[in-house]
């Protein structure tokens, strides 16, 4: 029987770590999404859409969605979050369809923030999705996996 991928992601302001308690860090890109004006669509996500700083149309536009460790454009971090498991699923040569997720939040966010956060890693078709409230990274400093 083929088992769920477990998975922890910290949403950091500069960076986003994802990490698989099978294979380690799996995923270590800026937390840089590039997005066209017009469309509103995203062009690029992570080292790609910083690549782009400078060198694009005024139309396409490199932003963090992401202010403080939580999430300040809501659509732009659920698409940036989709792009970077569709990634990680790549590189690690398994479906993500479902996967069990533990998601690193600052220990002084909100509520709303946390929800907000759960809202933006649902629609990435995440099984769970249990919080840890350390802003520390690695697993070993406080992210544990749900059982």
């Amino acid at each position: 029987m083929l088992s769920n991928a477990e998975i922890g992601i910290d949403l950091g302001t500069a960076n986003i770590l994802i990490y698989s308690k099978s294979k380690g860090i799996v995923l270590n890109e800026p937390s840089v999404v590039a997005i066209d004006l017009n469309t509103k669509n995203v062009v690029a996500v992570g080292s790609e859409a910083k690549e782009m700083v400078g060198k694009t149309p005024q139309n396409i536009v490199p932003i963090r969605p992401l202010k403080d460790g939580v999430i300040a454009d809501y659509d732009v971090t659920a698409q940036m979050l989709k792009e970077f498991l569709k990634k990680v699923s790549k590189k690690m040569g398994l479906s993500m369809r479902k996967p069990t997720v533990v998601v690193c939040t600052p220990s002084g966010s909100t509520t709303v923030e946390r929800r907000a956060i759960h809202n933006a890693i649902y629609p990435a078709m995440v099984s769970k999705c249990p919080f840890n409230r350390k802003n520390l990274w690695p697993p070993q400093s406080g992210c544990r996996f749900a059982g």
